[in-house]
């Protein structure tokens, strides 16, 4: 059985797709099941995730890598799948709410006062950096990283490829999938699929910093 160290030193960043093949549906749904599953602070999953497989929908995405990131076109048409991973772009008491209403529902809280305790630390916590520390869409942007990262192990799990990518036009993301109407700013865009026999990168050796340097044991 593959350990999950084996995951992450076998699994790279994918340069170039194999076009024209299809992810498996049930693949589909277990790269929602873990994008769902991703770990945020307080619980508090301030992100959507568009998910594209159509030829029509990766070409309209590939549309927002244009000038100086049309070097990251062919990555998504390309792919098998395309996610953009999002972020909320306001906070406010109503989401907050609502994610406590779900957690009810799902059967976290043994009595009310757990329940107000919850409410009260997610709120405390999204109210301070949204008020006092003036970072909020930073800080929810770090729980939409979390999900990122839970994807690309989770990709490798799955036998797939990804490529993360930062370099798009995010104004010309953000109109085209209607994403300011639905309060939500386009964070990064992965691909998803099988890599081509030619990626340089599925042979080039992995390089990690030493322990030495990055880790400090007290």
């Amino acid at each position: 059985m593959t350990t999950y160290i084996e995951k992450l030193e076998s699994r790279y960043t994918a340069k170039k797709f194999t076009p024209n093949i299809s992810i498996p549906s049930k693949t589909i749904e277990d790269i929602k099941r873990i994008l769902q599953l991703s770990p945020s602070s307080t619980n508090s999953q301030p992100w959507h995730f568009v998910i594209a497989t159509s030829e029509e929908s990766k070409e309209r995405i590939a549309e927002s890598a244009r000038g100086f990131y049309e070097f990251n076109a062919g990555k998504i048409t390309d792919a098998s799948a395309v996610v953009v991973l999002c972020t909320k772009s306001t906070v406010d008491t109503d989401y907050t709410d609502t994610v406590l209403l779900q957690e009810e529902k799902d059967g976290r809280f043994p009595n009310n006062e757990v329940k107000e305790m919850n409410r009260k630390g997610r709120e405390f916590f999204m109210l301070k950096h949204r008020d006092t520390l003036n970072d909020a869409q930073h800080w929810m942007e770090k729980q939409t990283f979390i999900a990122l990262g839970n994807l690309l192990v989770g990709a490798e799990h799955l036998g797939l490829q990804a490529c993360p990518m930062e370099g798009f036009d995010y104004e010309y993301l953000t109109e085209a999938l209607a994403l300011d109407k639905k309060g939500f700013v386009p964070t990064v865009i992965v691909s998803l699929g099988y890599g081509a026999d030619d990626d340089f990168n599925a042979n080039t050796p992995k390089s990690r910093l030493p322990q030495q340097s990055i880790i400090t044991e007290i």
